[in-house]
């Protein structure tokens, strides 16, 4: 076989690639994404990894860093035959990254574009291992939100779902709205579509369309224009057409529009068994020949860099541990890797954990982790280090302390005897201040904030009180109009740009896809359940953000938290819409306002 096929999946590095991260050096560069770049590196035990480093228009985002970090954090909870080990990571650095174990094989979307749909077998298999992993995934309390075939790579003993988290992540930044979207259209699901909205049965849409796209050689809902696609999910059936006969049933229940209506992950296990002619066991046969050949492609790695790394050429990241200066005529080699727990993974192009690679020569950097982490199988614990030779220590010499504290302490403590007899002549026999509205030293009654909510306060408390809430009865919010929650009554006003104003609520109509939503240019929403009581305490705990919500989601006495960037917390309560003979499109609202609830966030 000729090695033009392997030079193609690995591209080396170009000007403005890093040639380290992370104390990894970079071997090659496996794809590029919305997200981010993801690069062939090796462990010092030569296994090869995948390194995703995020583009840096995210990596200044606040707000995504903190929902990166809890995303890595959950992913190391997962733990999935169909998923790939979480390596290393750094989530606080210049630009954060994600380490993943290398999977050689080609992603779905490649596979089929090369070789057409897969045979039914095939089929089911990929279907089981994908509603195992999203088990798992789901299990760590985490929704893919972007499952797609390029996210599905076709391993030689099954399927692996990458790159979970990330979207999630990627939803706090405004970034998503302008030019790098959240979710692959022709895969998303009904409600992701018309109102940001995700929860598990989300994925099982999305599972839906990879069964029918691993069969048909082709999404169910078309190819085209964003816009073209996305009508098509909300509103119209899939193609299916050529599907064949004994998907049907299956595919057609994950593709309900309504997420109730879609089975569970144990069921489309149990289908694809009762589907299945002959019984569904993974093996090194579970793929066509020709597919089954991208995965040798894809084993033959190029060798780590055989001479020292330049200098990377983004800024050292926390985990790149500069080691204090030996002694002198001493040499301080390279100390070896501590791995965190495996979990999730994401690269565009990966291998499976145990693929052996090349061992790096000596000298290769040393990357010791950040933070406490749970090794993965076969790795260590801990490591010793080489011992490194210093200068004899030699005491200092013993210094006489001085007795300035001394003089320090008691010439205070004549200051506050002073001020003591000074508030004494100034107080009558009660103690109390005679002159309560004057800022008297020693006295900040009148100042002092009273504490915590509740009222009560220890004497050193200064933490400032829950806001009193403020409420707004029948706010009539029209089409294309703005209100802001520290406005006193807040009254619509229109607005052009709706989605990218400064609105704190906005209430909107898209009549070519027939949909109506509430949504915030300004903060974030949650629509509490029929079980959630609205208040600042649910609003502050509640995590299940988005910036839109659909009005068939909503029914008279739903509560809706707003978030906003200024730090006003509030309750819109829906008490319904406009009627058909009504002249305008409005929505009315009862509102609870608790201002200056939370810190404002900075621009």
């Amino acid at each position: 076989m000729s090695s033009t096929p392997s030079a193609n999946l690995f591209k080396p590095l170009q000007e403005g690639d890093p040639a380290v991260v992370g104390g990894y050096r970079l071997a090659a560069v496996l794809g590029t994404g919305g997200m981010g770049k993801v690069y062939l590196s090796y462990t010092p035990g030569g296994r090869p990894i995948a390194l995703k480093v995020i583009r840096p228009e995210f990596s200044e985002d606040p707000e995504f860093r903190r929902r990166f970090k809890q995303e890595v954090q959950a992913a190391q909870r997962v733990q999935g035959l169909y998923t790939a080990p979480v390596i290393d990571f750094d989530t606080d650095g210049a630009q954060p990254w994600l380490a993943t174990a290398y999977v050689p094989g080609p992603s779905l979307a490649h596979a089929v574009a090369q070789h057409g749909g897969l045979p039914l077998r095939s089929v089911l298999l990929l279907t089981v291992g994908v509603a195992e992993a999203l088990h798992v995934i789901h299990g760590a309390g985490i929704v893919h939100r972007d499952l797609k075939p390029a996210n599905v790579l076709l391993a030689s003993d099954g399927p692996r779902v990458i790159d979970f988290g990330i979207a999630r992540a990627a939803d706090a930044t405004a970034l998503t709205g302008t030019g790098v979207s959240v979710g692959t259209p022709a895969f998303m699901s009904p409600e992701q579509a018309s109102a940001g909205t995700v929860a598990p049965a989300t994925d099982v849409f999305a599972l839906g369309q990879i069964t029918a796209f691993a069969a048909i050689g082709s999404p169910a809902y078309g190819d085209g224009p964003s816009h073209a696609v996305l009508y098509r999910i909300v509103h119209e059936d899939p193609d299916l057409s050529r599907l064949p006969t004994e998907l049907l049933p299956l595919v057609t229940r994950c593709l309900s529009r309504d997420p109730a209506g879609r089975p569970s992950l144990t069921e489309i296990i149990e289908l694809c068994h009762e589907l299945s002619p002959v019984a569904l066991r993974q093996g090194e046969d579970w793929l066509p020949q020709a597919v089954a050949g991208s995965i040798t492609e894809r084993l033959r790695l190029p060798e780590p860099a055989k001479t020292p790394p330049p200098q990377p050429a983004v800024a050292p990241t926390p985990t790149q541990f500069s080691p204090q200066h030996p002694a002198p005529g001493t040499v301080n080699p390279y100390t070896p890797t501590e791995f965190s727990s495996p979990s999730a993974s994401f690269a565009p192009t990966q291998s499976a954990p145990g693929v052996p690679g090349p061992v790096p020569p000596p000298g290769y950097p040393a990357h010791p982790t950040q933070g406490p982490h749970t090794p993965a199988p076969g790795y260590h614990t801990h490591h010793t280090p080489p011992p490194v030779t210093y200068a004899p220590y030699a005491p200092p010499p013993r210094v006489k302390p001085k007795r300035t504290g001394l003089i320090v302490a008691a010439s205070v403590v004549g200051v506050v005897v002073v001020l003591g007899v000074i508030g004494s002549l100034l107080s009558d026999g009660s103690g109390k201040d005679t002159n309560s509205g004057a800022n008297s030293p020693g006295s900040n009654s009148s100042n002092s904030r009273s504490g915590s909510s509740d009222g009560g306060t220890s004497g050193g408390d200064q933490r400032r009180a829950d806001p009193k809430p403020v409420s707004y009865k029948g706010i009539d919010l029209t089409e294309s109009y703005e209100l802001m929650l520290a406005d006193d009554p807040p009254r619509p006003v229109e607005g052009e740009d709706l989605a990218y104003g400064n609105g704190d609520l906005y209430f909107s109509v898209v009549r070519f896809m027939d949909e109506a939503a509430i949504g915030t240019a300004n903060g974030k929403l949650v629509l509490l359940n029929n079980t959630q009581k609205g208040s600042l305490e649910t609003c502050r705990t509640e995590t299940r953000y988005t910036e839109k919500i659909a009005l068939d989601q909503l029914s008279n006495g739903s509560e809706i938290c707003v978030l906003s960037d200024a730090g006003h917390i509030a309750v819109a309560t829906y008490r319904g819409k406009s009627g058909e003979n009504d002249p305008g499109s409005y929505i009315t609202i009862d509102l609870r306002i608790w201002r200056n609830a939370e810190e404002a966030k900075a621009d």
